[in-house]
């Protein structure tokens, strides 16, 4: 089982980001944090690297669920979204899977709260 989904989108990186954005929102998501790769490696490294944002995506009433059946999945909240353009200037959206993420956590509720979200993730991908 692979650990993400991801669709090459045919737009610009700054759109693709802006869709990502309204797709997720449209799913029950709002973007708690939105992490610039590409300006952090250069802050902390004056590295170059190619656009890459790190969206951490959460979908409140479900988070809130997933919190009452175990406290410590916090740990593994939000879920993740990149947008990254690669070198040949495609744009790609891609997604944790949380089902897969969630192999090693043995709780029946929180494994069907983990395809709940998968579902909402892939739609969201989906669209793009």
């Amino acid at each position: 089982m692979s650990y993400y989904f991801s669709k090459t989108v045919g737009t610009d990186f700054d759109k693709a980001l802006e869709d990502a954005t309204e797709a997720l929102k449209a799913e029950g998501f709002g973007i708690l944090t939105m992490i610039d790769v590409r300006a952090t490696l250069k802050e902390k490294l004056d590295a170059d690297f190619r656009p890459y944002r790190i969206l951490g995506a959460c979908n409140p009433p479900v988070a809130h669920k997933a919190l009452l059946a175990d406290d410590k999945i916090g740990t593994m909240l939000p879920c993740n979204v990149i947008v990254q353009q690669h070198e040949n200037k495609e744009v790609e959206v891609a997604a944790i899977d949380p089902v897969a993420s969630m192999e090693a956590v043995t709780n029946n509720q929180l494994e069907s709260i983990a395809h709940e979200i998968r579902e909402k993730l892939k739609k969201a991908i989906e669209t793009l």
